[in-house]
């Protein structure tokens, strides 16, 4: 019974870390995320089903769809990757240090 309740915590824990997951972005400059400009500063991005909840605080300033990839290997540092069109930087991608993971935004 005791191995039985070990396994299902373990279960429990692993779909709920797999649910959801949040990472701390800072950004050095205007950035624009699904229509939305975003100031300087640094956000919480909170990934749900494949969408993407950018806090500032405890407020949720933007939502957006995103793809979420695996790469072959970790990046060392957060970078981002930008598309510019009329003076604006669009948030193509976050590539998040540390991990091996690839946020890619549908702007």
């Amino acid at each position: 019974m005791r191995n039985l309740l070990i396994g299902f915590a373990a279960f429990a824990l692993a779909i709920g870390t797999a649910a959801s997951s949040s990472y701390k972005v800072n950004l050095l400059q205007p950035s624009i995320i699904n229509g939305q400009e975003l100031k300087p500063g640094e956000y919480k991005i909170e990934l749900k089903d494949n969408k993407a909840f950018v806090n500032k605080g405890s407020k949720t300033v933007v939502e957006s769809d995103v793809k979420v990839e695996t790469s072959d290997t970790k990046f060392s540092t957060t970078s981002i990757r930008y598309t510019g069109e009329a003076g604006k930087y669009k948030i193509q991608e976050i590539r998040l240090g540390g991990t091996n993971t690839k946020l890619v935004f549908n702007n």
